[in-house]
């Protein structure tokens, strides 16, 4: 993103299933990442029931298939550019190697990362019940209450090696996205009367859409694509308990689409 829109608030559209479910993991990660360090009990309680949707989200797909399928699309594209001679060799290599190193884990992988923790007793139990409003509470899941009572360290320590098994996925998804969003240069575009609406070249697919707004800014867009175009709807939302409505004020804000 270019400087002048460093400072924006970022909203994003994956126009992929496969983008979509990376952001939903990478949201969840950085959620455990946070709440991790915290201090109290409900800190570790929050940290277990996002790991909880961790293993949700990877049981739902093949999310190890995917990210491969990704890294090999993203390992493609990148070699290509070696023979350019604007290219930071340096830097490409070392993205190069970081893919191969993903690459290789996650191929000689029989099983997809966190597999083992589906025959843990404790976090079954927890998983059993995380779905249901309330599910985890003290009567419903007496040695939750009692884990929540352990030391913070021994709390922290367990977690932290309970995540660690997702690693490799955090680590990929991270660098996937990073890709992605740094593929495309930054335009700052003008939506007149809170609307706008562009072509998607079909040839080069679209994987997500970012959009920037300064952080003052009034509105926020509500996006929607298909496969040959893309349009935005900025919205007030003066009053949380009234429907938000279309602005009729023109909107400057700085747009990204990225290809790669």
């Amino acid at each position: 993103m270019s400087s002048a829109a460093g400072n924006c608030v970022i909203y994003e559209q994956p126009l992929s299933e496969r983008i979509r479910s990376f952001l939903r993991l990478e949201y969840l990660f950085q959620r455990a990442r946070h709440e991790l360090h915290g201090v109290e009990t409900w800190s570790s309680r929050t940290t277990l029931e996002t790991l909880m949707d961790i293993m949700a989200l990877m049981g739902r797909s093949d999310v190890r298939k995917e990210i491969i399928k990704e890294l090999e699309r993203h390992q493609a594209t990148l070699t290509a550019l070696a023979r350019n001679p604007r290219v930071d060799k340096t830097r490409l290599e070392e993205i190069l190697n970081e893919i191969s190193g993903f690459l290789e884990i996650l191929k000689v992988r029989e099983s997809a990362p966190g597999a083992e923790l589906r025959h843990h007793e404790f976090l079954s139990s927890v998983r059993q019940r995380s779905s249901i409003p309330a599910g985890t509470c003290e009567f419903d899941l007496p040695n939750l209450h009692f884990w929540l009572q352990h030391p913070l360290g021994k709390r922290t320590d367990e977690l932290r090696q309970w995540l660690s098994s997702f690693d490799v996925i955090r680590d990929s998804i991270s660098l996937c996205m990073q890709l992605v969003r740094e593929s495309s240069p930054t335009t700052r575009e003008s939506a007149e009367v809170g609307f706008y609406q562009r072509s998607l070249d079909t040839a080069n697919p679209c994987q997500l859409i970012r959009i920037a707004l300064e952080p003052d800014n009034p509105v926020f867009p509500e996006i929607s694509a298909g496969r040959h175009r893309f349009t935005v709807r900025f919205m007030n939302l003066d009053r949380t308990e009234e429907r938000p409505v279309q602005t009729d004020q023109d909107v400057e804000f700085f747009l990204m689409c990225c290809v790669i």
